[in-house]
């Protein structure tokens, strides 16, 4: 069985039509002073132009077929059109140079205006319009000089010179503005996809630290009450093995075992958007909420904490804040467990007033020890804050113990969706 060869269509028509139409607009839209290539391709259209001169020159008008200086003048005005991009009015006035004495000599006066046309071309559509103006006028006038002593009685040859000057400046003119105008979207095209990039980047950076402020939350808080927890087992354990409570240790360790579900729930919940199950892109799980202090109090208060909470809130409160006050809560908490002594007295306040949510929670502990490396609760607690909007004060009170107040907004215009 002979084995089957696969092989690929040469390309149509069709399809190189696009790449040449690509090529060609490219051409078009580019800037002529920074075209690679410049001189080569000018000086291959200065050869075209010059021949294209000589066939006018020999075979229109035979009664005005230039002689020896007349071919020396025509074929060294189309010189320069070699540096027309380079130099564009430099260009455009070597040129001139030998055409006005060309056409005083009475030559074939239609063989040198193609290579004319293409360098004031190139000045007007690289030069300023003001300057183009001007140009425009002393070209016309020298033309129509020259013109009027050469051929007194050619006023059709008149209107037809200066008709033909005035649309190569129109059309230079209009090109450059054209470029300037396809310049200007590619800018802003770059432009909005740098900026497209950077919101991105943006928003990954801000991910991370929502989820690392959720983690620290989440780990410290049930870590220290943990600790506090299996302190409390280990004291019973140890204050009188022979009268051993088991009640008590028994309902230690059944805290721990809750903490432990608690917080491996919190965990799956605020690692789910780390993962590409099929999902929708923001898909972050449910956001805790005020719903969820009560719980934060009654774990405050397993741990030894004593916790007076007062909640005065009305309105409904949007998720972003709903949850940056729970995580406020918890970490205010947590760090009352953590540094203000053995059964702290803590207040929690949350109320509503003037459009805004006012949190503080005091405790009338000993306040971190002092000397040691601090952590980034804090930090935290004022990014979260701020992540809605507000503001947030923490440190020790005057009385004594450990003062966190904030104040978070509760309008919509300076809330964010999905802080967690």
């Amino acid at each position: 069985m002979d084995p089957v060869h696969t092989t690929t269509a040469p390309p149509t028509a069709a399809a190189e039509r696009p790449r040449i139409g690509e090529r060609i607009m490219a051409a078009v839209n580019r800037d002529p002073l920074t075209a690679p290539h410049a001189v080569r391709n000018d000086a291959v259209l200065a050869a075209c132009t010059a021949l294209l001169a000589t066939v006018l020159a020999l075979l229109v008008d035979h009664g005005r077929r230039p002689d020896a200086l007349g071919w020396t003048l025509l074929l060294a005005a189309h010189v320069p059109l070699a540096w027309r991009r380079r130099r564009p009015l430099l260009v455009l006035l070597l040129a001139l140079a030998p055409v006005v004495p060309y056409h005083a000599l009475d030559n074939n006066h239609g063989a040198p205006v193609a290579g004319t046309m293409v360098a004031l071309y190139t000045v007007a559509a690289t030069s300023t319009p003001h300057r183009t103006l001007l140009l425009g006028t002393v070209v016309i006038g020298t033309t129509l000089t020259v013109n009027a002593l050469t051929n007194p009685d050619g006023f059709v040859e008149l209107f037809r010179i200066t008709g033909w000057v005035v649309a190569v400046l129109v059309l230079g003119v209009d090109v450059r503005y054209y470029r300037q105008y396809v310049a200007a979207i590619v800018e802003r095209a770059e432009r909005a996809e740098r900026t497209r990039e950077e919101e991105a980047r943006r928003r990954v950076a801000e991910e991370r630290l929502r989820i690392a402020r959720d983690l620290h939350d989440l780990l410290a808080h049930s870590i220290t009450l943990i600790g506090v927890q299996t302190s409390v087992a280990a004291h019973v354990l140890a204050a009188d093995p022979e009268r051993l409570d088991r009640e008590t240790v028994a309902k230690a360790l059944d805290d721990i075992a809750e903490t432990c579900r608690t917080a491996r729930g919190e965990l799956r919940t605020t690692l789910e958007v780390l993962r590409d199950n099929g999902g929708p892109s923001d898909t972050r799980g449910p956001l805790a909420g005020l719903d969820g202090v009560p719980d934060l109090v009654e774990a405050a208060r397993l741990a030894g904490a004593r916790v007076d909470p007062t909640v005065r809130v009305v309105s409904s409160v949007p998720p972003a804040v709903g949850a940056a006050v729970y995580r406020l809560v918890q970490e205010a908490l947590t760090n009352a467990v953590r540094h203000a002594g053995p059964e702290p007295a803590v207040r929690v306040d949350l109320r509503e007033e003037d459009g805004a949510l006012h949190l503080s929670v005091t405790d009338d502990g000993t306040g971190p020890t002092p000397g040691t490396t601090p952590g980034f609760g804090l930090v935290g607690m004022r990014e979260r804050a701020r992540s809605v909007g507000g503001t947030l004060d923490a440190g020790p009170r005057t009385g004594g113990g450990f003062e966190v107040t904030a104040t978070l907004p509760l309008t919509p215009a300076t809330t964010r969706e999905g802080t967690g």
